[in-house]
């Protein structure tokens, strides 16, 4: 039996220490009341912590408690595991490669705790790709990292807020590559993992997925294109030849326009910005990137590092609110439905013993 009313540790990485990060997450920690809620463990550094709690006004007595492992977190205390030496340097609005290198550095520490358990879930301040490719970092950014780091075949972002849910087939690629990037495979895999994470993550019981188009007007009948007929049309079918509840392509301007996506539990699109870009423009106060696939729970606001505004008291900390909260009741989620999925099993192994049906009892599918 699950306990729902054990605290979650929640570890939070600092991601780039001169972008908004910090100020988010101190926002988003303000209230003291949060801490009934959850126990915070902020991976970087107490000094830039200090620092950018001073560039924020108005702001709440925040108890602070320094661990050298999440191990030691106070429940009562935002926790902070110093991963930085203590003449790190800060300089706000400059992305830098010691920035980087720090952000690296807080991100391989968080995932270590997660591995071991004293982490329940992890939320991801941003970091810039850019600056952290130019470190060696291998990954083109924290989903990618992530599905190396627990060994997965295949993750997808997943963008997620109350009103609208977006996954993409192609991420942080070229746009030039997007076309030779989309296959029949891939587009199932993901609709796949979309429709998993629907059930287990979100608790949705009969996930409906609308699918995008590659072309304007789905390709036209080929004459723009000729992916929808060659490629996305026949993935559409293997999935609902799995029994995953898929429909399209759809041509996105309609879809989005006409609120066509309103009747769909999520929406796959064929590449980053086709999804993105409506995603933010409905949903970016309370947007958060998840990514669907990981054993984990991962997610992240759904902004960048906003360099242009860093130190000045300007971000807002709704979508780094609505990360953390997210994550929590995935975690809670998963929990009962894989409670869930334990009874009905034990059930049927019992009905295959030969036990008899009691009249009026649900038949296990």
């Amino acid at each position: 039996m699950h306990n729902n009313n054990r605290k979650l540790v929640v570890g939070i990485t600092q991601g780039d220490g001169n972008g908004i990060g910090y100020e988010v997450i101190i926002k988003a920690l303000a209230d003291a009341r949060i801490l009934e809620s959850f126990t915070p463990v902020i991976y970087g550094s107490s000094k830039l912590f200090g620092f950018y709690r001073k560039t924020i006004h108005n702001l709440e007595q925040i108890d602070t408690n320094v661990i050298s492992s999440a191990a030691d977190a106070h429940q009562r205390r935002v926790n902070i595991v110093n991963c930085l030496p203590e003449n790190v340097y800060v300089e706000p609005g400059q992305p830098n490669p010691d920035a980087a290198k720090a952000a690296i550095t807080c991100l391989e520490s968080a995932v270590e705790d997660l591995k071991k358990g004293d982490i329940d879930v992890l939320v991801t301040a941003p970091f810039n790709k850019k600056v952290i490719s130019s470190q060696g970092f291998g990954f083109t950014g924290h989903t990618e990292y992530l599905q190396n780091a627990f060994g997965v075949t295949d993750v997808t972002m997943f963008m997620v807020s109350e009103r609208l849910k977006v996954g993409v087939v192609t991420g942080h690629i070229p746009l030039r590559e997007v076309p030779d990037s989309i296959s029949e495979e891939k587009i199932l895999s993901k609709l796949r993992l979309m429709d998993a994470s629907l059930r287990r993550d979100f608790g949705v019981d009969s996930p409906k997925i609308g699918v995008l188009s590659l072309n304007p007007h789905s390709g036209d009948g080929g004459l723009l294109g000729d992916e929808e007929e060659r490629i996305i049309a026949p993935a559409v079918a293997k999935a609902v030849a799995e029994g995953i509840d898929a429909f399209g392509p759809y041509s996105p301007d309609g879809y989005f326009g006409a609120g066509l996506y309103t009747r769909f539990d999520a929406t796959l699109a064929m590449y980053h910005d086709q999804g993105l870009e409506p995603f933010k423009a409905i949903a970016f106060e309370d947007g958060v990137n998840f990514t669907a696939g990981l054993p984990i729970v991962r997610t992240s606001p759904d902004h960048g590092t906003a360099f242009e505004m860093a130190g000045r008291d300007e971000a807002d900390p709704r979508s780094m609110m609505s990360a953390i909260f997210t994550a929590i009741d995935i975690y809670r989620n998963r929990e009962a439905y894989d409670e869930l999925q334990a009874g009905k099993m034990k059930e049927r192994v019992l009905d295959d013993a030969g036990r008899p049906q009691r009249p009026g009892r649900p038949q296990i599918a």
